[in-house]
């Protein structure tokens, strides 16, 4: 069975595109969501969040949510504003914010390679967040939100994909976030034949964000009894080339220094950090460096070297501060659980940070250098996990824009 293959996608008719293409389902509450939504009746967010059509309240994970969303499809299928491919095929989706820009392939990916790890994991799942995606999926017969996939950067590859960016494209549209989002149509049987054949040759290729819907979809898969090479047995993807993808720097606040004044965390920190105070917002400039803003200030940190193990895992950033500052100093055992601390995404920029310790919110924040995607990489192909809130991806995939129908 292939890696990745083509597939007939479910999308919006060109002249619809803006009026349909939404925010992915996880980067929203249910009122943002319904905000984003209002006035907008072809918004994909009536599907990927549908509670939004329901009573103000509702649980998000109510049977019913799933049951409108269900409803809400049908409404665009039958309205024409969605339509099906008539013919399997890749579609190459371009995103550009600012002057990054990275190029990769709409494709549908093999259950089967990630049950058995060649679709490689870096990340715990939560029981509940994969039991809303498998009942999404399944009430939808379709998958919605597209999983974020790295390969290694090949040339042959990545030009056969940059090839096709010389053609007309089918939706060029900038989101109400200022991501532009193009589409091409990826049609020519050689060209597929070739991106196929490409990617199979590939050992591994790696999820960067969203492990929950690909999860789901092995779950989905292991449901059915359908033919091994079945749509429902592969998942939506859209796969970048490793050294395009921006990652961004994934920031702590704590609430409280575990009883300690400033001036005796600073001296604690000393003892296991470089420590230098700066006049300005800092922004670490490599692996191992950290910024620390405490009582107005802000300070630089670095680790001392002896410090940083070989394990790949043991060696990322966020858990450097963690297992020297955060846990010994500040109490703070399990990020995932513990009420005491709070996760920035570097979107939101240096001075939030500044902000909610200013406002006496949060006691101090701490700002990290991005993980990258090597790191990335090397940990999914320890077979290991990351720290929790290790990556922050941007820009963010859009919804609606291509569909996977699971039939």
């Amino acid at each position: 069975m292939p890696l990745i293959r083509p597939f007939a996608g479910l999308r919006p008719l060109p002249e619809r595109a803006e009026d349909v293409v939404a925010p992915p389902y996880d980067v929203l509450n249910s009122e943002e969501a319904r905000q984003r939504a209002s006035g907008r009746p072809w918004s994909f967010l009536h599907i990927s969040k549908a509670e939004i059509d329901l009573p103000a309240g509702t649980d998000p994970y109510d049977q019913a949510v799933y049951h409108k969303a269900a409803e809400n499809l049908k409404k665009m299928l039958a309205e024409g504003v969605l339509r099906r491919d008539g013919a399997s095929v890749y579609y190459v989706y371009r995103l550009a914010m600012g002057d990054h820009v990275q190029t990769g392939l709409v494709a549908v990916a093999s259950v089967a390679a990630y049950d058995v790890n060649r679709i490689r994991k870096h990340e715990f799942t939560r029981p509940a967040k994969e039991d809303d995606r498998v009942r999404q999926i399944e009430a939808l017969n379709a998958q919605t939100g597209p999983v974020l996939l790295a390969y290694r950067s090949d040339q042959s590859v990545d030009g056969l994909i940059d090839s096709v960016t010389t053609n007309p494209p089918e939706y060029n549209l900038v989101a109400d976030d200022g991501v532009r989002h193009t589409i091409w149509l990826l049609d020519d049987p050689d060209v597929v034949a070739q991106l196929t054949a490409g990617f199979d040759a590939m050992d591994a290729i790696y999820i960067a964000d969203g492990h929950h819907r690909s999860a789901a979809a092995s779950r989905v898969a292991a449901g059915r009894n359908d033919a091994p090479d079945a749509m429902s047995r592969f998942f939506l993807s859209v796969i970048f080339p490793h050294n395009q993808m921006k990652i961004l720097d994934y920031n702590r606040v704590v609430k409280d220094l575990n009883g300690l004044s400033a001036d005796q965390l600073l001296e604690e920190v000393g003892k296991v950090f470089d420590v230098a105070p700066e006049d300005t917002a800092v922004s670490p400039a490599k692996a191992g460096e950290f910024g620390m803003y405490l009582g107005g200030r802000w300070y630089r940190l670095g680790i001392q070297p002896e410090r940083i193990p070989a394990d790949p895992v043991a060696r990322l950033d966020v858990n450097l501060l963690a297992d020297n500052l955060l846990e010994p100093l500040l109490g703070i055992s399990n990020p995932r659980t513990d009420p005491r601390i709070d996760f920035v995404g570097g979107i939101r920029g240096l001075g939030e940070l500044e902000k909610r310790v200013d406002s006496g919110e949060m006691a101090a924040a701490f700002s990290m250098f991005p993980t990258s995607m090597d790191d990335l990489m090397a940990v999914a192909d320890a077979n290991e996990v990351m720290p929790p809130k290790s990556t922050w991806f941007e820009p963010k995939l859009a919804d609606g824009l291509v569909s996977h129908m699971l039939d």
